[in-house]
Order: C-alpha cells, then sequence, then structure tokens
C-alpha cells in the first residue's frame, strides 16, 4: 500500500502562484508514476501532470502547459505542482496519485484526499 497526503492549497488572486505537495510513504519502492488531477464543482476529474517516479517523463494537460511544473524530490519521496500564473479557472480540489507500472490504461492505484486551490478574479 501506498498512503498519499497533499499540503499547500489555498486561496489566491489571479495571477497568483501556489505550490502543492505530495507526500508519499508506504511502498514508494512500487511507485511507477506521479500524477496531479484536479475537480472542479460540478465537473469531472481532469489530468494534470504526471511525472515518473525514477525520472524519465513530465506529462502535462494542455490547459496548465507553460504555467504548472511538476517536480519530485525521491529523498523526500515528494512530488511538487509549482503552478503559476492561476486562473480562476484552476479553481478546483487538487488530488495527488500514484500507480504501478502495470496498472492498466492511465487508471491509478492510490489517490489522497484532496487539497482546496480556489483563484479569485
Amino acid at each position: 500500500q501506498v498512503q498519499l497526503v497533499e499540503s499547500g492549497g489555498g486561496s489566491v488572486q489571479a495571477g497568483g502562484s501556489l505550490r502543492l505537495s505530495c507526500l508519499a510513504s508506504g511502498r514508494t519502492f512500487s511507485i511507477y508514476r506521479m500524477g496531479w488531477f484536479r475537480q472542479a464543482p460540478g465537473k469531472e476529474r481532469q489530468f494534470v501532470a504526471a511525472i515518473n517516479w525514477s525520472g524519465g517523463g513530465t506529462y502535462y494537460a494542455d490547459s496548465v502547459k507553460g504555467r504548472f511544473t511538476i517536480s519530485r524530490d525521491n529523498a523526500k519521496n515528494t512530488v511538487y505542482l509549482q503552478m503559476n500564473s492561476l486562473k480562476p479557472d484552476d479553481t478546483a480540489v487538487y488530488y495527488c496519485a500514484a500507480r504501478h507500472l502495470y496498472t492498466s490504461g492511465d487508471n491509478y492505484d492510490y489517490w489522497g484526499q484532496g487539497t482546496q486551490v480556489t483563484v479569485s478574479s
């Protein structure tokens, strides 16, 4: 099992920045990829960004490319999401997720509880 705990959410004005953190614990050696997702009220959960746990690649939704950066610190078992130039449309609950290598499709195996990000205009 892997446990994930997000932190760093909050309220910010449009154009501002926030950095989210996701601390992983448990069987972290089994993690292949970590991702960030978000869900706004009344909308489906959507992919934001992902990073391979052992290096090799980062992935972004088109809506956040150039504004958000995902990174990891394996020594701290932590993944970060640096969010710059925030827009009101970025308002959502942000979830951290982790998956194993052989998990089918784009599914993730573990999820955090989520952290609220609110961007005011």
